[in-house]
């Protein structure tokens, strides 16, 4: 029996998704090694621009916070104006943002550099997971989103590596027109690969304040964004001290803290993998509790397991897999609580992580004192306060 015209069309749907995901996962990648590059490298830049080291800092908390604060209204512009020009506004403004800082080294084209890539990343993000929220069916959206996480990981394991070879034999600017041509060149793909899209593909797009308004009365929603601020701030509460608890702990040098950073980058390649092969066979939510409640084991292990490096750091790659599986796992999820504003719920979501970073970066020192211990206590406490929360959410 002849399969008739629909699976040949089934088939170049299928086909065009592959080609979207792979080109989104790309264009990501570049984003995010851009997003990503003044963490490993900021004394240089501050060396390159003749300011001291908090001076250039400023310019990474300031991207930061203003991450948290605009990402919910550039979430409006790929819900009102469509996904496609989303995208492709994004990586211009990335691209425009660097290539002040080879033009003209100076500190304020640095700080213009910092803090656009990191807005150009927040609309970027929310356009492709409002896209992929529309195309894909919810049974296969954590593997389809998962597909493009890997580009976070693979930025620190691929991308800052390279960016690092660049600096060394071109000097701290030499990134830069590399980065911002990689974008123009990915953003081209993308206008020419996305097809026009209407602004609200589940309905007629909504007011500013019909937006807020529907989010606002939506307890699912406002559960899966406090969900999002406390695994946030307890996996914060550990990633701020972590490092200087193994410097005083097993007296670790800067090439050995550089080392289990590597090893942190492969935890968050395998979250996102696990993702891909689980979440939707499982369900997203489910995951979600699955991963906070390994999160929680591995916290709860870490003062009490780690009386080694080797010890220590495989306890540390438990804790960053199960966070990482945990936090790719909500995002498809989140895709599904409010479909008719989906970018900006995306976008909104970007900044409840931000908010739970600031808050675990805030109290994480201040428990601090040369043991481990009171910052696993609490981010065990702030899991599990996100699994409470996570019952107002219902199974798929």
């Amino acid at each position: 029996m002849s399969a008739g015209p629909e699976a040949p069309a089934a088939a170049r749907a299928g086909l065009r998704l592959r080609h979207q995901i792979l080109l989104l996962a790309g264009t990501r990648g570049v984003l995010n090694t851009g997003f990503r590059l003044a963490y490993p490298f900021l004394p240089a830049l501050a060396r390159g621009v003749s300011v001291d080291l908090d001076t250039a800092a400023l310019a990474v908390t300031s991207a930061r916070a203003l991450m948290g604060f605009s990402a919910p209204f550039l979430g409006v512009i790929a819900d009102r104006l469509g996904r496609r020009l989303g995208l492709i506004t994004a990586g211009l403004a990335f691209a425009l943002g660097l290539l002040p800082v080879w033009l003209s080294p100076t500190y304020p084209a640095l700080f213009l550099a910092i803090n656009l890539t990191s807005l150009a990343k927040v609309l970027f993000d929310a356009s492709m997971q409002a896209h992929l929220g529309d195309v894909v069916h919810y049974r296969r959206r954590g593997a389809a989103i998962a597909l493009t996480e890997f580009s976070w990981a693979g930025s620190f394991l691929v991308g800052i590596p390279v960016v690092g070879w660049i600096i060394d034999r071109g000097g701290w600017q030499a990134p830069f027109p590399w980065l911002a041509g990689l974008a123009l060149l990915m953003t081209l793909l993308l206008w020419r690969t996305f097809p026009a899209d209407r602004p609200s593909p589940v309905g007629p797009p909504l007011s500013a304040r019909c937006t807020w308004g529907r989010m606002l009365r939506s307890p699912v929603l406002l559960a899966a964004l406090g969900t999002a601020v406390l695994m946030d701030a307890a996996n914060e509460a550990v990633t701020i001290v972590y490092g200087a608890w193994m410097e005083q702990a097993f007296r670790l040098h800067i090439l050995a803290l550089g080392a289990a950073t590597t090893v942190l980058g492969l935890a968050e390649l395998g979250g996102e993998g696990l993702v891909a092969v689980l979440a939707d066979r499982f369900g997203k939510r489910r995951s979600v509790v699955w991963g906070l409640t390994g999160n929680s084991l591995a916290a709860l292990a870490l003062p009490a397991l780690s009386g080694s490096v080797p010890g220590a750091l495989t306890l540390l790659f438990v804790f960053y897999l199960t966070f990482e599986f945990t936090i790719v796992s909500l995002i498809p999820m989140m895709t599904e609580v409010l479909p008719e504003v989906r970018a900006t719920v995306m976008a909104v979501t970007v900044s409840a992580f931000s908010l739970g970073r600031a808050l675990g970066a805030y109290l994480g020192p201040r428990l601090f004192t040369g043991d481990i211990l009171p910052n696993a206590a609490l981010a065990v406490a702030l899991n599990l306060a996100a699994l409470l929360l996570l019952r107002w959410v219902p199974p798929e």
